[in-house]
């Protein structure tokens, strides 16, 4: 298929480090014009935590020349606020004691309560005008990836449904719901509204399509990266995912070993993706950047990079990837780094000439 002229960008998983991670890489990608430009943007786990903000927010934000200059104000600042609270532990406990709504439902009540209130996905932007805001999920039934945006709700196993008035909160709780302790998460719909797409082949079984079974995007492809690389021309790639760690002695213990397998299975989806997307770009394929939290800022050849390769940027890539408190201090620091990374990568392959960027918080530069 030929691809379409344009910018897809893709947001990774990570819990609150990917969210604030994405949240650095957004606030580059504004300052030097081209977010306004994106025509979609796909997120998994964490980040569809900072998607879903900005997405919400969009209307509110005021481009000129191409930037928004109340980004800080809109986007960054109530998401900011919302990873000083932890919600996984809470979430979980009280999932435990309230099977009606179980622990899914209950990581969906911190999200409303926190970010999205009542709005659902009918809420976010027109897609004609404005970028596709597009949040992955995975389906414990069918196996396959779950899109969720305002235009549709697919699975293309099962088909389509059309303009779905799903909660946002629900959304990303979907999104980001780590298996096995904050997921599944429950969307019901009405079979009879779906639509038959090319490959359905469960769509005759209406049970599948009554009540969805979802758990974390990241699970399937934890780039987030699917339907921007098969569908644009220029692909830009936030990476917080954790970097796989080598164990000289893995544990004998079966729930250990279970853990083991499933960072393997994920680095290798992971990883296989991101050879096939980096070849792309290598060979001109695709035009586009990639970078990641555990990305090498020295690599990137810029003789005026924002910061230097350091014990403290190793440090981040290797911190915590759960949906725990992140104190001013991590918050600013993986803001930073994303930050960072993306003007390296950006000025190295697309904005070249442009001048580096200036820390969105200087009390934390790297």
């Amino acid at each position: 298929m030929m691809a379409e002229t344009g910018t897809g960008l893709a947001l990774s998983g990570g819990g609150f480090r990917a969210a604030l991670f994405n949240l650095g890489s957004l606030w580059r990608l504004n300052e030097l014009g081209m977010l306004s430009s994106v025509k979609r943007i796909t997120s998994v786990s964490g980040g569809s935590i900072t998607n879903a903000v900005l997405a919400l927010h969009w209307p509110e934000l005021h481009f000129s020349g191409g930037i928004a200059d109340n980004f800080s104000t809109v986007v960054a600042q109530p998401l900011m606020r919302f990873c000083l609270k932890g919600i996984d532990i809470s979430a979980g406990l009280s999932g435990l004691f309230s099977p009606r709504s179980g622990i899914g439902g209950q990581l969906e009540a911190r999200y409303r309560q926190g970010l999205f209130g009542a709005a659902t996905l009918q809420d976010l932007p027109d897609e004609s005008r404005n970028p596709a805001f597009v949040f992955y999920a995975t389906s414990l039934q069918t196996g396959a990836s779950v899109r969720m945006s305002r235009k549709y709700l697919a699975d293309y196993k099962l088909g389509m449904l059309d303009l779905p008035a799903l909660p946002l909160a629900r959304v990303v709780a979907a999104s980001s719901g780590f298996p096995p302790w904050l997921s599944p998460v429950y969307i019901d719909t009405d079979p009879c509204q779906w639509r038959i797409t090319q490959g359905a082949l469960r769509s005759g079984d209406p049970a599948l399509r009554r009540r969805m079974v979802l758990t974390d995007g990241g699970v399937y492809d934890n780039m987030g990266l699917e339907s921007v690389w098969r569908r644009y021309d220029t692909v830009l790639v936030s990476d917080a995912g954790k970097p796989f760690a080598i164990n000289p002695t893995p544990s004998s213990s079966w729930p250990r070993q279970l853990l083991r397998v499933l960072d393997i299975c994920t680095e290798q989806q992971r990883a296989l993706r991101k050879r096939q997307l980096l070849g792309e770009l290598h060979n001109g394929v695709r035009k586009g950047a990639y970078w990641g939290i555990a990305s090498a800022i020295g690599n990137y050849g810029l003789a005026d990079p924002m910061s230097q390769d350091s014990a403290r940027s190793r440090q981040l890539a290797g911190i915590r990837t759960r949906l725990n408190r992140f104190s001013e201090e991590e918050q600013g620091m993986l803001v930073n780094w994303g930050y960072a990374l993306a003007d390296a990568a950006l000025r190295r392959h697309l904005a070249r000439g442009s001048k580096a960027g200036a820390w969105p918080f200087p009390q934390f530069a790297l």
